[in-house]
């Protein structure tokens, strides 16, 4: 039988030295489960299931950029969160996607145990497989807790990880109009 979420933050718990027994710890282990589900509730998505049919015929092949959107996630090496916000655009080629779609995208894939790199070429490779663009830029700002709150311990730190395919790569104006729009 496996192990229940819960058993393992009541062992990890106790394992810190704590009393597991001690009133102010006696829902713990429920409510870390319940957290970490629901920070992990990426696995349980597809992009089928995030896009719930919002793919539109367009004749529009202007840049659509969402900008700003916030996430959440969790560090792959110390399960601990980073967080800041995605900007993601791209060029449209017949097809465009409910503007709320582009944050699900981002939300889906910040919600799995993973490196901020990683999750920059997801975005990028999930909007370019739906739409069929002719080009998709996404740069991703964020904060490590990893980084502020163990080892280095810088608190005004960020990282920035870009992923520029199709005329977003080839096309230095365009690179350069999505980034100018983004940094306003």
């Amino acid at each position: 039988m496996p192990i229940k979420t819960a058993e393992l933050y009541e062992q990890l718990i106790a394992s810190a030295g704590e009393d597991i027994e001690r009133d102010g710890l006696l829902k713990t282990p429920e409510r870390a489960a319940s957290a970490f589900a629901f920070l992990t509730k990426g696995y349980q998505q597809s992009l089928d299931d995030v896009l719930n049919g919002a793919v539109f015929d367009s004749d529009n092949d202007e840049m659509v950029i969402v900008k700003d959107i916030e996430f959440y996630s969790m560090c792959e090496h110390h399960l601990l969160p980073f967080l800041g916000k995605a900007h993601v655009a791209y060029i449209p080629s017949g097809k465009v996607i409910g503007l709320s779609k582009i944050a699900r995208i981002t939300d889906m894939f910040a919600r799995r145990l993973q490196i901020q790199e990683q999750m920059t070429k997801q975005i990028a490779d999930a909007v370019m497989e739906v739409t069929n663009a002719a080009g998709v830029g996404v740069v991703i700002e964020a904060q490590h807790f990893c980084m502020m709150m163990r080892g280095v311990q810088k608190q005004n730190s960020w990282a920035i990880s870009s992923m520029m395919l199709g005329s977003f790569r080839e096309n230095h104006r365009t690179r350069h109009e999505f980034l100018q729009l983004i940094s306003k």
